[in-house]
Parts: structure tokens; C-alpha cells; sequence
């Protein structure tokens, strides 16, 4: 693409052109990748220190509270259906100079997001108690669980609401007004642990369902800082009015670059459901080590996420600056810088296992569970960093249905196959059903290598 044909103009305010030269392309990924970076790590350390908070309450609230972490997982990823579009079609047409669709589709996929989201969680409400006790766990954890998930599933529609939005801005190349807005989130988030988990200010200790109301009031208001923001026209991308009204062309290609993901969110949710069975099978400490270890891979893939955000921005955009070529140097520069720092978090989290583990609970058993789940994550982390980064540029480049693949291959073939074997055939130790995760992980780093090297992603008609 020219270079002086690159500069664009959205919302009255001239966007940095696209990069050219492989100094402005790195400069320009590490732009877009540190404050994503930064949004989710803000993101984990609520997640970590609710953990570190319900841990105070006993093994029995943080089964609850991961339970229910779970389930809101696994309904949050209908979202992905709406979510993930617009990362990619708001790139193609800020690429493009087209910010005025731009601005649609992110409308109309925050539109789409809300009322899919009411429809989501009425049925999990209703039946929440039950679906805790699918877990298999404690008839207390059932207890303590079921009305976590009754509170938290409240969240859902502001967090589908900031997702699309944020997806939208990270696509148009404004990644440090999702920071601003998910830091003040958390921040609300944590405070509002503290003050109804314990019993603070004069308000009655809520205990497990203290967490999932802080969390319920931080999303809520959240949203609605984030709608502020965009009615006022200063961002990179706005929202106006007359772009709510329902657009069923856009809505639609929102969607068929949205499903397949969602689908692949699906099936994991699913396959991490499994993977939980098998842990239940060896007691609640195993149950409780996996949800605090879960909390620490939140936070060790966290440069996948931010590095995933920029190879998709980067690729989308120049693809819709008629630059392939330049989308995938940026792909593959994205995934180099992700696999270097990926393996300095893998390496720290080995060192400090045991001293990480013990922030989380005083239990022996636990701690020990938790520190082999640890090094496996450990192990993981440069193939996590393959996965995450590759992956995001096939989402930016609107290639969605091979990530899809990789799923069915490596989370069910080789995560899953192996947890099978190790638990019910041969009945091998905790430590051997963790290490599953690097055979999955190997699985996909092979595959979606193999998929952006081919370059089909370059011919998919968003």
C-alpha cells in the first residue's frame, strides 16, 4: 500500500498511518500490544485477588466461587459471536477509509451483544443450582455456588456490551481507551470485593455471593462510562444514534466471522468442563488447586492476549489497505515478540511455583497440586505464546473456522485423550492429568503455524 495514501481521518482526528518499514512495524506492535497487556493484567489481578480473598473462606468457597467462575465462562462465550467480528471488520475498514461503516458495525454488534446475552443467562438463572451440581462437587459447594452463579450471570450483558466495544476499538488502533475503561472496572471491582465479601463500611458480609455482586456492579457501571465515551465523539470511533437501528447486512457479517469463534469458545468451555471431571475425580483440593491455577494462567498469557490484539489489528488493517504482504510480516513479527516474552513469564512462574501456590491458600495438599499444575503451565508458555498470536491473526484476518479445527484436534484429541487414559485407564497421579495441557498446546502451535504460513487467510471476504 503508498505510505502517503495510509493516513486516515476518523472522528475528525487524523490516525497515525500505517506502518512500512520494519522498525515502525515493531513500534507500532508494541503500541497496540501494551495496553491490552496491561487491561488484562489489571483483569487477572481481580480475578487473583478474589481468589486470594474467597480463599479466606475455606477450600469449599473457592471450589463455589471457580464453579461459578466457570459457568460465567462458559456463557460468556456466546458473546464471542458478536465479539469477535468487529476486531476484524472495524480493522478492514479503518484500512479501508471507511470509518463510517466502521462505526456501524460496532452499533450494531453492541446492539446484537445485549440482547443475546438477556436471552443467554435467563435460563442460567433459573436453573443455577443444578448446573453447579453437574460439577460433581460437595453438596457445599453446590450450596455456596448456586447463588454466586444467580448474581454473577447479572454482569453478562454490560461485560458483552465492553467486549464488543473494546473488540471495535482495538480494531480501529485505540487500544489505550480499553485500558482506561477496563482498569476502572477492576479497580471498582476490587473494592466492591472488599467492602461485601468481608462485611465492610456498615454493609453485611456476603461472603462467596459478595464477589459476584462486586462483580455484577463494576461491569454495569463500566458500561456505562464506556457508552459515555463513545457519545462523545472524541475516540477514534463514535456512536451516533441513527446507527442503532437494526442493520441486518451488518449484523449478519458480524456474525458469520463471529459464530465459528463462538463455537470454538463453545467447545472449549465444554472440553474445560471435562478436564474438570477428571481433575473431581482425585477431591475438592484438586478442584480448588486447578481454579488457582487457572487464576495464575490468566495472568501468564497475558502478553498472547496483548500481542494477539495487535496481529489482528495489523493484519485486518492492512488487508483492508490492500497489503498483504505487509499484514503477514506483521503477523509473524507479533508472534516472535509474544514467544520471547511468553517464555521469560514461563520461566518465573517455574522459579516462584511454590511461593506463588501459597498465596492462595495454607493447605498442603493444595499448595502441592497447585505447584505441579505450575510447571506445566511453565512449560507451556512459548506454545501458548504460538497459539494466542497466530490465532488472533486469523481472527483479524476474519479466518475463524480453522481455529475452530485446532480445537477439535487438540483440546479433544490430545488434552482431553490423554486425561481419559491417565485417569480412568491407568490411573496415574494429578500430576500427569495436568501435563495433558502441553500435549494440547503442541497440537495447536503446529497447526495454526501451518494455517498462516499457507496464506489462505489473505483471500477471506469479510
Amino acid at each position: 500500500m503508498d505510505a502517503e495514501a495510509s493516513s486516515l481521518t476518523v472522528a475528525g482526528e487524523a490516525v497515525a498511518p500505517l506502518p512500512v518499514r520494519p522498525s515502525e512495524l515493531r513500534a507500532a506492535i508494541w503500541a497496540l500490544a501494551w495496553p491490552v497487556i496491561l487491561t488484562f493484567l489489571s483483569q487477572s489481578m481481580v480475578g487473583l485477588v478474589d481468589t486470594l480473598m474467597v480463599g479466606r473462606l475455606g477450600a469449599a468457597a473457592v471450589a463455589a466461587a471457580g464453579v461459578g467462575t466457570q459457568l460465567l465462562s462458559g456463557v460468556s462465550v456466546a458473546m464471542t459471536a458478536v465479539g469477535t467480528g468487529p476486531l476484524a471488520l472495524v480493522a478492514r475498514h479503518i484500512g479501508a477509509g471507511e470509518p463510517h461503516e466502521a462505526r456501524r458495525v460496532l452499533a450494531q454488534s453492541g446492539v446484537t451483544a445485549l440482547v443475546l446475552s438477556l436471552v443467554v443467562i435467563t435460563p442460567v438463572i433459573l436453573w443455577a443450582t443444578p448446573l453447579v451440581r453437574a460439577f460433581g462437587v460437595e453438596p457445599r459447594v453446590v450450596e455456596l455456588g448456586g447463588g454466586f452463579v444467580q448474581l454473577v450471570m447479572l454482569s453478562i450483558p454490560a461485560a458483552a456490551v465492553l467486549f464488543v466495544i473494546g473488540s471495535g476499538l482495538r480494531g480501529a488502533g485505540d487500544t489505550r481507551t480499553a485500558l482506561f475503561i477496563g482498569v476502572t472496572v477492576n479497580v471498582l471491582n476490587i473494592a466492591g470485593n472488599y467492602v461485601l465479601i468481608f462485611g465492610k463500611l456498615g454493609v453485611p458480609a456476603l461472603g462467596v455471593r459478595g464477589s459476584a455482586l462486586a462483580t455484577t456492579i463494576a461491569f454495569s457501571l463500566g458500561a456505562l462510562l464506556a457508552l459515555a465515551l463513545l457519545a462523545r465523539g472524541t475516540l477514534v470511533l463514535g456512536l451516533l444514534g441513527r446507527e442503532l437501528w437494526p442493520h441486518l447486512r451488518t449484523i449478519q457479517r458480524v456474525l458469520a466471522i463471529g459464530y465459528p469463534a463462538a463455537a470454538e469458545q463453545i467447545l472449549m468451555q465444554v472440553g474445560f468442563f471435562v478436564y474438570l471431571l477428571f481433575a473431581a475425580r482425585y477431591g475438592t483440593d484438586a478442584v480448588a488447586a486447578y481454579f488457582i491455577g487457572v487464576r495464575i494462567l490468566s495472568i501468564s498469557f497475558l502478553p498472547g492476549f496483548g500481542f494477539a490484539a495487535a496481529a489482528g489489528a495489523l493484519v485486518g488493517q492492512n488487508l483492508g489497505g490492500r497489503d498483504p504482504q505487509r499484514a503477514e510480516e506483521a503477523g509473524w513479527l507479533a508472534n516472535r515478540l509474544s514467544v520471547y516474552l511468553m517464555s521469560a513469564c514461563g520461566l518465573l512462574i517455574f522459579v516462584a511455583a511454590r511461593p506463588i501456590a501459597r498465596l492462595f491458600v495454607d493447605n498442603a495438599e493444595v499448595i502441592a497440586d497447585t505447584v505441579s499444575f505450575i510447571y506445566m503451565l511453565a512449560a507451556a508458555q512459548p506454545l501458548m505464546a504460538i497459539d494466542f498470536t497466530i490465532g488472533g491473526a486469523l481472527r483479524g484476518a476474519g479466518d475463524t473456522r480453522f481455529p475452530l479445527v485446532t480445537v477439535l484436534v487438540a483440546f479433544y484429541g490430545c488434552r482431553l485423550g490423554w486425561a481419559y487414559l491417565t485417569t480412568i485407564v491407568l490411573h496415574l497421579s494429578l500430576a500427569w492429568l495436568w501435563a495433558a495441557l502441553i500435549g494440547d498446546y503442541i497440537a495447536r502451535a503446529i497447526l495454526k503455524t501451518w494455517r498462516f504460513r499457507g496464506g489462505y487467510w489473505k483471500t477471506v471476504r469479510v
